[in-house]
């Protein structure tokens, strides 16, 4: 919904270009009613976005009697958003148009983990993209593995990266590429992809189980992502599930990302003598692997109390697990979960308690793209009054 005050003209823009972002064509007066402000105020925002390039005309809409209206589209050309998942051993790469439309995805091994050479490819890339992709940027998106500032714990561990503690990744690609970059954990990226091209695109309360290296959790409240005070909301990989359990590297024994994780998956078909690609995981999957079924029972075993956890502090309408492990095997997972009685036990219950995702493998790399487009498209009603900017970190 709009806000006919002119201090909010940032906001209505916003709310102009998610309209037609989720109807396709409109014209000026459907978007006035529907945003509920002026047919002016939509006017002066259609003649700023069209010079900016972001937006086609098509023409009039022969229906009806009188003289039909103009209708207007996104230009998926007019304009791009980048999205970088850094992950232990692979950078994968997406781009976005306005119109919300997957362009490019590419992924890149990374023998070299250290952060200078690492940014220095992203740098690249964001110069080569544009170079093929002649729209205004909006932005880039960086994802990484969490939690980001945590003494024993950032850069801890198989599953992040070691010796990035330190490093400001957002100035860094900023001052290179002069563009915003919005830099978050992998876990709250792949909830925001889901939000806008998801199984979430209709769900104001959701929270996402991702699957990188380790395991963490993305919340959305009120269709926006809850990332706490410093960014590491969400991370459960490092909540104790089995007391006295499996050692865990950040010092603690039965963390659920010892059970219930891609590296402890991994981990267990290496000491077997297995390959552990994702393509490997997909034949174990059809071949009923041995390993690969007792990860499932253990996995569920412990991720089915975390999510009942999870269920009865945030009460989200449905919880959506993805990540980077094949298809296949997160609907065995999913089927497998034995969830305690918790607030979700509803009569009323339209969607499941737990589904897999929609965006698949790339989806924290979707959700990096989605970062800048989100702030830059979506509609922020906790901006919308004092026009504050999103920051950059």
């Amino acid at each position: 919904m709009g806000k006919n005050p002119g201090r909010n003209r940032s906001h209505n823009r916003r709310v102009v270009l998610e309209l037609l972002r989720r109807n396709g064509p409109m014209g000026r007066k459907a978007m006035a009613d529907l945003a509920q402000i002026s047919t002016q105020a939509v006017g002066n925002i259609i003649e700023d976005l069209m010079a900016e390039g972001l937006l086609l005309d098509l023409g009039r809409l022969r229906s009806g009697r009188g003289l039909p209206p103009i209708q207007y589209a996104l230009n998926p050309d007019g304009a791009i958003t980048l999205g970088f998942e850094i992950a232990v051993g692979e950078l994968t790469v997406t781009v976005l148009d306005i119109g919300g439309n997957l362009r490019h995805e590419a992924h890149i091994p990374l023998p070299d983990m250290a952060s200078g050479p690492v940014l220095s490819l992203v740098a690249d890339s964001v110069a080569r993209l544009r170079a093929d992709f002649p729209g205004q940027l909006m932005g880039i998106g960086v994802v990484m593995p969490g939690p980001f500032g945590i003494e024993g714990l950032s850069g801890v561990g198989p599953t992040t990266l070691h010796g990035w503690t330190e490093v400001a990744v957002a100035q860094d690609l900023a001052q290179r590429c002069g563009v915003p970059v919005y830099v978050d954990n992998d876990a709250n990226a792949a909830a925001v992809g889901e939000l806008l091209f998801g199984k979430g695109q209709n769900v104001s309360h959701f929270c996402q189980v991702y699957f990188g290296a380790g395991t963490g959790l993305g919340a959305i409240i009120d269709d926006q992502p809850l990332r706490g005070a410093f960014g590491n909301a969400g991370e459960i990989g490092h909540i104790v599930v089995a007391p006295g359990g499996r050692p865990c590297q950040c010092g603690q024994s039965g963390c659920l990302e010892r059970y219930a994780s891609l590296h402890r998956l991994r981990e267990m078909l290496e000491a077997a003598g297995e390959p552990a690609t994702l393509d490997d995981l997909r034949r174990h999957h059809r071949d009923g692997h041995p390993v690969l079924d007792e990860w499932l029972a253990t996995a569920a075993q412990h991720l089915s109390a975390m999510i009942g956890i999870v269920e009865n502090i945030f009460d989200p309408q449905t919880v959506i697990i993805g990540g980077k492990l094949p298809g296949a095997v997160l609907d065995a997972l999913v089927e497998r979960l034995t969830i305690p009685s918790t607030v979700a036990n509803r009569a009323d219950r339209t969607l499941p308690r737990v589904q897999r995702g929609q965006t698949g493998q790339a989806s924290a790399a979707l959700g990096a793209a989605a970062l800048p487009f989100f702030n830059a498209i979506t509609p922020r009603l906790d901006r919308a009054e004092d026009g504050l900017v999103p920051t950059t970190d």
